[in-house]
Parts: structure tokens; sequence; C-alpha cells
């Protein structure tokens, strides 16, 4: 009885776990003069993400106190998406050039858009 009550506990603690990952599909839009243009549909798994547009390369994800979208859109711009933001439907991100004149170019933001789920 003992060994079956530790092994329901431990089920239910591994059902209740969240992973702080980006997964599933988004629509993502750009910001251009106050105003949001919608561009493309990702998909995200894992650490990778793919756009719907075939000829754009898959890009990496790493996880840290901000989570980062490397190689979004070419290999210059980096996205990053502050951590409490990946629980939400519509995630704010903001653009970096990584060729930026700034000694840490994560200081100066180029641009910021939104990640809507798709459901």
């Amino acid at each position: 009885m003992k060994y079956l009550s530790i092994i329901i506990t431990l089920l239910f603690i591994s059902l209740n776990q969240t992973t702080d990952k980006l997964t599933g599909r988004y629509s993502y839009l750009i910001e251009e003069n106050n105003v949001y243009i919608p561009k493309d549909k990702i998909t995200f798994k894992d650490s990778v993400f793919v756009f719907d547009n075939k000829y754009l390369p898959k890009g990496k994800i790493s996880y840290d106190n901000t989570i980062l979208l490397d190689n979004f859109i070419n290999t210059d711009l980096i996205i990053s998406i502050s951590k409490d933001q990946i629980k939400k439907d519509t995630i704010l991100f903001y653009m970096h050039n990584k060729k930026s004149p700034a000694a840490n170019y994560l200081d100066e933001v180029t641009g910021k858009g939104k990640l809507i789920r798709i459901k």
C-alpha cells in the first residue's frame, strides 16, 4: 500500500508540471508606426522554430532569464521574450540587431512585435 501511494503521488506531480518552453503555432506581427502588421506563422517545437514560409531557415531558441530566438528572419536579427510572457496567448517581443554598435546588442531595441497563439 505504501508503494502504491508513492507511485500515485509521483504520477500526480509529473502530470501537474508545466514546462517553461514555447510550444505550438503562432502568428507573428511586427509593429510599424504604432500599427501591428501580420507577417507569417511560426511553429515552435522544443528548442527550434520553423516559419510556414519554406524559404526561411529554422531558428534556435535559447532558454535563460530571457528567451532568445536566434536566426529569426535573417542571421543578424535576434528576438528577446520575457520569461513571464510564454504562458500568455499574446506574447510581446523585442527585436535586436547583432551588428549594433552598442556593447551589448540586447540593450538596444530595433523593433517590437507580438506573437499570437493559433488555436
